[in-house]
């Protein structure tokens, strides 16, 4: 999830998200969905609104190391989660 700052135009939203999905092009991008702009329950770096963005992403191995460090030094993103989640192999009824 990305909270970018709702003073941005759509122009530099869509610039934004280009250059994060540049920096995860080595993973699949499942969904991406355009939440929209949203109250925020305290203001952060003078913002009161912020416009969300979810992506569901797919990666054989684990996220690039840097992309903690490149989310949180791109000032037009306020807040972003990470959440990562191991997929249990199905084991089959049959063995």
């Amino acid at each position: 999830v990305l909270i970018l700052k709702s003073s941005l135009s759509d122009a530099q939203k869509k610039k934004t998200l280009d250059t994060v999905k540049d920096w995860i092009k080595e993973l699949k991008i499942v969904k991406e969905e355009q939440i929209g702009q949203k109250l925020l329950s305290y203001k952060i770096k003078t913002e009161d609104n912020g416009y969300f963005v979810r992506l569901l992403m797919e990666a054989k191995e684990i996220i690039p190391q840097d992309l903690e460090k490149r989310l949180l030094g791109e000032e037009n993103i306020l807040r972003h989660l990470l959440l990562s989640r191991r997929m249990k192999p199905i084991k089959s009824f049959l063995n």
